[in-house]
């Protein structure tokens, strides 16, 4: 009965955890995977594979031979600054410094019980899920801020951790391209529609605009919302069952000098908020871009120091005022602590960043989405269909390539004009496109943050490998890349604009 009860779905990821656990470590995954990336490059660089690049005048692109005199001088020269310009590493170090300093001074858990102890917890789950589709306006730093939270605050109502942690992430990273404001992902991503456009139809692509996909990843906030709560409530917490592990949070109320230090916190955010704020909103501000504008500027480019200062400055506050922090050897040692918490990632980052960079020089990401889209292109597929046929080809490449801004780089000078051909708008899809690589994200272990996820989750689980965690994510993806596809085609069949003088068709 027991095993009846589980059901298909249920039984299948146990098939998927079972087989993801037999995976190495991420460490040595990715040194693995780097390897691999060298010997395939080698292999398909003496066959002379190549493509025509998809850029305008950009010529031939061959696989470039990893293991040939100029390859193997490349691995070596290159392996230092592989490791440093791994994406995620000083965005993830630079991030937990602020949030350490918060989290070590007593700030976070302090806050954290006064929010589970007055919000109703039939809200939480739904909040999780809502701040996380919200943190892209932070660009990446949500993945670093609120999985870890999430946990906390499930485990401090007596709940599974690591559901918390799910919902969180969920939001995060498979809502990556909802959000109620525009984030850097739209001119990111909008710059690359444009010019691939303008490969096609130079008249129109000047008349496109960054905010194409507005008034859809609007809606997309209230459905993904709901859609991720219910995953959460009704799938993956049930699933993970009642959480038996050492790790519990105190939620006993707050005294008298918790209250009076999380006041002087808030006061000292509000304070740094509108300094930081001065930075920005006077028209010649210094972090303004060119024009007074905010969306394109340095302000952007400054979110993970900003993040960091709204937590360091509170942090140290709330410490002075419990006495937690009494000189700045304190602060020092805080800081510390949390670097030295991050060794295990650190490590990740040196195998990480060589398979990232091996991969990226070989020339194979562009090989393999060149040969992807001329599949797509030869199954003559018209309406619907072929935009679902889009996603699902999308969706696989990401699992293979990270970057969002290195992935449309290479896809949109293939699709667009491909779809404009078919009739299509570049708007469209480019928010085709975003569906397919935002629920995708967190069930990919290639995924530059899935390692820190991984991370944070064995604070709970120490057993806790990828596919366990690919496991916990998978529902979340399935069920988010139906119901968003399916919005999207309503919005398809409605006709309605998927942003300011945005339409569905082209009709060129």
């Amino acid at each position: 009965m027991g095993e009846k009860k589980r059901g298909f779905f249920q039984r299948f990821l146990d098939m998927i955890e079972y087989v993801g656990n037999k995976l190495p470590h991420p460490i040595t995954l990715f040194a693995i995977l780097a390897v691999l990336v060298i010997i395939a490059s080698s292999i398909f660089g003496a066959m002379g594979i190549s493509v025509d690049h998809p850029g305008e005048g950009e010529g031939t692109v061959e696989v470039m031979n990893l293991m040939s005199s100029e390859g193997i001088e490349y691995i070596f020269t290159s392996m230092v600054d592989n490791f440093i310009g791994f994406a995620p590493l000083g965005v993830v170090l630079a991030t937990m410094i602020g949030i350490g300093v918060a989290e070590r001074s007593g700030l976070i858990s302090a806050v954290l019980r006064g929010f589970v102890l007055s919000v109703p917890s039939r809200l939480i789950t739904a909040g999780l899920v809502f701040a996380g589709i919200m943190s892209s306006v932070a660009s990446d730093a949500g993945y670093v801020v609120l999985p870890p939270l999430g946990a906390v605050i499930f485990a401090a109502i007596g709940r599974h951790p690591l559901a918390g942690l799910a919902a969180a992430f969920a939001g995060v990273s498979a809502g990556f391209s909802a959000n109620l404001f525009l984030s850097a992902t739209d001119p990111m991503l909008g710059e690359l529609t444009i010019e691939a456009a303008a490969t096609y139809d130079s008249a129109y692509a000047e008349t496109m605009n960054i905010a194409m996909n507005y008034y859809f990843i609007i809606a997309s906030v209230f459905i993904l919302t709901i859609v991720g709560a219910w995953v959460t409530e009704r799938i993956v917490e049930p699933r993970l069952g009642k959480y038996t592990g050492e790790y519990q949070e105190d939620i006993h109320g707050l005294t008298g000098e918790e209250k009076k230090g999380i006041i002087w916190a808030v006061v000292s955010f509000i304070v740094t908020s509108v300094a930081m704020l001065m930075l920005i909103a006077p028209e010649n501000a210094p972090l303004r871009g060119d024009d007074g504008d905010i969306i394109q500027s340095p302000f952007m480019d400054s979110l993970v120091p900003i993040i960091m200062i709204l937590f360091f400055v509170p942090g140290i506050i709330y410490g002075i005022a419990v006495r937690n922090i009494k000189n700045d050897k304190d602060v020092a040692n805080q800081m510390s602590d949390t670097m030295a918490s991050m060794g295990m990632f650190i490590v990740l980052a040196f195998t990480a960043g060589q398979f990232v960079a091996y991969f990226a020089e070989s020339n194979m990401g562009l090989v393999l989405g060149v040969y992807g889209a001329e599949f797509l292109d030869s199954v003559n597929l018209t309406g619907i269909p072929l935009i679902l046929a889009f996603i699902v080809v999308a969706g696989i490449i990401n699992l293979f390539i990270g970057s969002a801004s290195a992935k449309w780089a290479m896809m949109a000078p293939i699709f667009v004009p491909i779809m404009m051909d078919l009739g299509y708008s570049p708007e469209m899809t480019q928010m085709a496109y975003r569906i397919a690589d935002s629920t995708t994200n967190i069930i990919t272990p290639l995924m530059t943050y899935f390692a820190i996820i991984i991370a944070f989750a064995q604070k709970y689980d120490k057993k806790m490998g990828i596919g366990t965690m690919i496991s916990v994510m998978f529902p979340y993806t399935v069920v988010f890349t139906i119901i968003w596809t399916i919005m999207l085609v309503v919005w398809m069949l409605f006709g309605v604009d998927l942003g300011p003088g945005s339409p569905i068709h082209y009709n060129g």
